[in-house]
């Protein structure tokens, strides 16, 4: 992120004072610096590019979107993976290219399918022996031919949370190599008149800090799908999925984008040239890795309460409802005092939010300078999964969000109104 420290000891980023941005805006408010989205991605393009001619970037939409995302994933080149036919709308509301768009997902509704294949949805990533029966039913209903991918669970651990481990037998995602079904769903879908079964896809969980699954997983589902190939399979498309991982604090940082893209397109290389099977599209799937750096969150302190002996409590005017993963995932994150950064002295306290839950706790010890009733806490890294994991929890409307550029700030999401809160209500 592009990020400073200006002469009053205020956070800078893309240009713009963040305790002038959330006087003018309001708080709780997520920036985002459009400029890391765009080097982000572009990083990803070229490394993996220049490892792997064939290969193409899609970006994981759950992880956050909105329409000023979509269009500028557009705009920079990449596709796009969808899990819902949410997302499709609001792809659908810049008018992304039907064809660069990935249908993921494990329990796909028949409305969505049938939304999807209205749009021209470029692919379906099937999930299911139900999910396969109802593409190919509606397919058949339009009389045309899908092209559909199928996810794999090749059996590898991502060592990663319990809760975001996806590539494992015990999961509901995909089709097990270990028990059969992925063999049986490839032959499933080569008998239904209405699908083509371009390629593979597999994912191994989020976020991913080691290269050694990501390896093993290819080297595993390629040797699986060899004799498969050779005996007719057309595998045009071939994606390793997402997870990559990033930096929330300074104690762990993730690997390289270079790393992934050598070790992931090396894999498929050897791979392929082991069983003399031809190179497929490579598709990768970063979220996650492209928006979180680009995004910070402002709050504003309001109450503090110190328990002698034990610690000190500062309440800001978010929380879970906002930025759930800390109370769901453990996960922790670098805070920052906004307006204080030239502070020295410094104290240790538990940040928390205002939701009425005593779980709803933002960093449970961090060291910051001395906190005042007004102060703004800020922190980084929270462009993705808060805004995409927000909820009304207590009935609190949704934070605005803002992008910004070179000094220059504008409002891509407006902050929730309570009317907002009550307008799918029945009043009578």
């Amino acid at each position: 992120m592009g990020s400073a420290i200006g002469a009053n000891g205020h956070l800078i980023v893309g240009g713009c004072d963040v305790v002038e941005l959330s006087a003018k805006y309001g708080t709780p408010l997520y920036v985002y610096e459009e400029s890391t989205i765009q080097v982000m991605a572009e990083s990803f393009t070229q490394e993996f590019s220049k490892r792997y001619s064939n290969s193409r970037v899609l970006y994981a939409s759950k992880a956050y979107i909105n329409p000023a995302i979509a269009k500028l994933s557009i705009q920079l080149g990449l596709g796009i993976d969808i899990v819902s036919g949410g997302e499709l709308a609001v792809a659908a509301s810049m008018d992304f290219p039907p064809e660069d768009i990935f249908f993921h997902g494990n329990n796909k509704s028949r409305i969505e399918i049938s939304e999807a294949i209205d749009y021209g949805v470029g692919q379906f990533v099937a999930d299911s022996f139900y999910e396969i029966k109802l593409i190919n039913e509606i397919a058949a209903d339009r009389n045309q031919i899908q092209k559909v991918m199928l996810r794999l669970s090749p059996g590898i651990d991502g060592h990663t949370h319990k809760k975001t481990t996806t590539g494992i037998l015990d999961t509901k995602f995909g089709f097990s190599i270990e028990t059969g079904d992925a063999l049986k769903a490839i032959k499933n879908i080569q008998n239904c008149e209405n699908l083509d079964l371009t390629g593979i896809h597999f994912h191994l969980g989020s976020p991913i800090f080691e290269m050694e699954p990501y390896d093993l997983a290819i080297r595993s589902v390629i040797e699986f799908l060899s004799p498969l190939i050779k005996t007719g399979f057309d595998m045009r498309d071939f994606s390793p999925g997402g997870g990559f991982a990033v930096g929330y604090t300074s104690e762990k940082l993730p690997p390289k984008i270079s790393e992934y893209a050598e070790t992931i397109s090396r894999a498929l290389v050897e791979s392929c040239d082991k069983f003399d099977i031809p190179y497929p599209r490579l598709l990768v799937e970063p979220g996650r890795s492209i928006v979180a750096r680009a995004g910070v969150a402002l709050y504003t302190v309001g109450a503090i309460k110190e328990i002698p002996g034990l610690r000190k409590y500062v309440s800001v005017d978010g929380g879970m409802g906002d930025n759930i993963r800390p109370a769901l995932y453990d996960s922790k994150y670098e805070v920052i005092v906004a307006n204080k950064l030239n502070d020295n002295d410094k104290e240790s306290v538990r940040v928390v939010g205002k939701y009425c839950e005593t779980g709803d706790i933002l960093a449970p010890k961090v060291d910051l300078p001395i906190c005042s009733s007004g102060d703004v806490i800020a922190i980084p890294v929270s462009g993705a999964y808060g805004m995409s994991m927000s909820s009304n929890y207590n009935l609190n409307p949704r934070p605005a969000v803002v992008m910004v550029s070179n000094g220059k700030s504008k409002i891509i999401r407006r902050r929730e109104t309570y009317a907002d809160l009550m307008r799918c209500d029945q009043f009578e």
